[in-house]
Order: C-alpha cells, then sequence, then structure tokens
C-alpha cells in the first residue's frame, strides 16, 4: 500500500439541495460552507454542473468558482466536474485558464462526460456519445492548455490553427482530474493522458466500490499510452458526517438521505428502486460510507486505503442533510480530529509531548535546585515551608 505524506480531504459539492428550498438562499449556503472549509484549511473544493432535476441547482461551477475564489484564500478549487460534451473544447480551456490567473493558480479542472441522462437529452445528445467525446474533447483541451496550435475537426466541433491566447497561470500544466462512476471510460481517460482521477464509485451513485480495480484500469491504459500516473493526484468520494456519536450522527441525517434516494434518485433521476434502497446504514456497514465518530472516520479511512492501495485525496460528498449548524460541525472534527491523523501534523506535538514527558521528574528536580540557588544568592534563607511548595 502506498500512502501519501500529505493526504488532502475536501469537498464534492454537487450540490443537494431539495425541491421547495429558496435556490438563492441554498447557492449563498454553499459558498458559506466552502469559506468555512477555508477558514479550517482544507485542500480542495469541487463544484459540480448539473442542467436539471431541480436538486444539483449549479449550472455553471467556473462561474460559482470564480465567486468563491473572491470569499477564500488558500482552498483550491475544481469542477465536479464540467461535462465536455456540453461545451466547446476552447472555451473550457479559456475559461480555466482565466480563473487559474484569477486565484493565482488555485485551479483544477475536472472532467466527466455528464452524469444526468435527462441534460444529454435537453441538449439533443445520444447518451451513448457522452464518453467518447468526452475523451475527444480531454485530448484537445490538454494540448491547448500545453501552448500547441491545435487543427481538429469533429462531428460536433472545429478547431482551426486555434490556440490560447493566455497560457495557464499553473506550471507545468494546470491540474486535470478525471471522474469515473460505473464504467472504465474514467479511469481509462485519466490514464491514457496521464492526468488524475476521481473516483465517484460510491454504490449511492450506480458505482460498484470497486476502488483497486478502478485504479487498476487507469494503471492499466497509463502503462499502454507510455504515461505516468500517480495515487498521490487519485481522489475518492465518500458520503461523510461526523458527529460526538455514531448514533447521533445516523439520526441527524437517515431522514434526509432517504428522502433524497426516493425523491430524487428515483423518482426524478430515474434509477430502479432497490430493495432497501436508501438506508444509510448498510453503506456505513459495507465501508461505503463514513458516518460515526472522528474515531471511526479514522478507521474506516485506514481500512479504505488498504483495501484501495493507497490514494491521495478524499472528498465529501456535499448533502445538505441535515441543520447548516451540524454540516459546520462535521466539517470541524473532521479537520480537528480526523485529518492530522494523515497529514503528519501530529507527529511533532506527539513525539515533543513523550520526550518532555519522560524527562519531567528530572526537569522538576532541576527547577526546584535552581529556584533554591536564587534565594541563596540574594542571602534569603530557604525555610522548609518554601521547599514543600517547590516539590
Amino acid at each position: 500500500m502506498k500512502l501519501p505524506w500529505r493526504m488532502r480531504f475536501g469537498i464534492f459539492m454537487a450540490p443537494f439541495h431539495k425541491i421547495g428550498e429558496n435556490p438563492t438562499a441554498s447557492l449563498q449556503r454553499d459558498l458559506d460552507l466552502i469559506a468555512w472549509l477555508d477558514h479550517l484549511d482544507f485542500d480542495e473544493a469541487y463544484v459540480g454542473e448539473h442542467h436539471s432535476g431541480g436538486w444539483e441547482n449549479i449550472t455553471d461551477p467556473a462561474v460559482f468558482i470564480a465567486a468563491a475564489a473572491q470569499q477564500t484564500r488558500t482552498i483550491k478549487l475544481g469542477t465536479g466536474v464540467t461535462s465536455l460534451p456540453y461545451h466547446h473544447p476552447l472555451n473550457v480551456a479559456d475559461r480555466m485558464v482565466l480563473l487559474d490567473h484569477l486565484t493565482r493558480g488555485r485551479i483544477i479542472l475536472g472532467v466527466g462526460p455528464g452524469a444526468l441522462p435527462s441534460d444529454a437529452m435537453m441538449y439533443g445528445i445520444d447518451h451513448s456519445m457522452l464518453r467518447p467525446r468526452m475523451e475527444e474533447s480531454l485530448g484537445v483541451i490538454i494540448r491547448l492548455l500545453d501552448g500547441e496550435t491545435v487543427n481538429h475537426k469533429s462531428d460536433w466541433f472545429e478547431l482551426n490553427d486555434a490556440r490560447l491566447h493566455v497560457l495557464p497561470y499553473s506550471r507545468p500544466r494546470l491540474p486535470i482530474a478525471v471522474a469515473g462512476v460505473q464504467t472504465p471510460a474514467g479511469p481509462t481517460a485519466a490514464g491514457k493522458y496521464g492526468v488524475g482521477l476521481i473516483a465517484i464509485a460510491s454504490t449511492v451513485f450506480g458505482g460498484l466500490g470497486d476502488y483497486a480495480g478502478m485504479w487498476r484500469t487507469a494503471e492499466e491504459a497509463a502503462a499502454e499510452a507510455g504515461q505516468t500516473i500517480s495515487r498521490e493526484d487519485w481522489r475518492i468520494t465518500m458520503p461523510l458526517f461526523i458527529a460526538e456519536s455514531k448514533k447521533e450522527a445516523i439520526n441527524d441525517i437517515k431522514d434526509w438521505f432517504l428522502e433524497c434516494e426516493r425523491s430524487y434518485i428515483e423518482d426524478i433521476v430515474g434509477r430502479p428502486h432497490k430493495p432497501g434502497g436508501g438506508a444509510i446504514e448498510p453503506l456505513i456497514e459495507s465501508g461505503l460510507a463514513i458516518v460515526g465518530t472522528p474515531d471511526d472516520a479514522i478507521k474506516q479511512i485506514e481500512r479504505l486505503q488498504e483495501a484501495s492501495g493507497g490514494f491521495g485525496g478524499l472528498l465529501a460528498i456535499g448533502y445538505e442533510w441535515t441543520t447548516n449548524e451540524k454540516i459546520r460541525h462535521s466539517y470541524e472534527l473532521l479537520a480537528r480530529y480526523v485529518a492530522p491523523h494523515f497529514q503528519g501534523t501530529l507527529e511533532g506535538p506527539v513525539l515533543s509531548g513523550e520526550l518532555v514527558a519522560s524527562k519531567a521528574a528530572e526537569a522538576n528536580v532541576r527547577r526546584q535546585a535552581a529556584t533554591v540557588k536564587a534565594f541563596e544568592d540574594a542571602g534569603k534563607a530557604v525555610t522548609e515551608e518554601m521547599r514543600a511548595s517547590l516539590s
């Protein structure tokens, strides 16, 4: 198992807001949450692109990121993901480069084929064409970002002596990651082009939960294309919620999660009903959701690292499954007690504390002797009562 020297933590914000709530207010809560994560020293925040269904109501992640960038300092901001078949690749590259400069290098281009069949239907795109178009577009975007002049004629876009007139701020390349859910298309594209991978393999989204298999697919594609990929650039998304007790955590989110499965995943997205579907407890027990105390989260992340062979980042799926206060508290617990366990920040304080504790008796004797000497050097008598107070 290969572990990163500093594991990254972040959010994968579709987002998920129930129909019937004020969309303006929900978008403001999303911005406020990313600002809170930045305050807590989270590493990354990814923002989705969806055009139908009512729940995932951010339609342009680049515009949202521009707003979030003004309220944050260090957190990296990624598209989670840009649905490439819905955009001309030159426009995608241009937008990302502009954001890259405006944020001084805090941008990650996350790409995918488009998750919702209803989006593709509105665009008039056959669903079977989404993945091939994503891969075709990605290849062109990488060439543009690398400063090439591109000529490319496709059945859905054309480029004639096209090049970016402003190159990325980030060097050697603006970071890119491909989303992978059910099929080998995402991992294969990540390997073929030597870019990062975002595993959305949780069964919540129809994935198989086979993280190790997903990475093997990416490695095989990289080897075939003569590319190298790093587990450091592999992020895994996961339903994640932390509270003071496991019972409290489950009770806080289970009703909302069930409603999301019934009202959105089944009724709107159209996935078939599964017996027991929508219950969070089976996902927790099978390791496909992290819900409980900080200690529970640490143990589950360790198991996930072991099962996957090692990955570089964990992204909490941005469910709005309880009150704003409890959601913010969950991320605070993650930042204070879980993330440091995987980022090497506890080693110094722990080792220093152990070292000082091992020498505490000797240090106390020296302190007492120095205090007595100070009195004696001043010509003052040290009474037995004073000696007793020094012990």
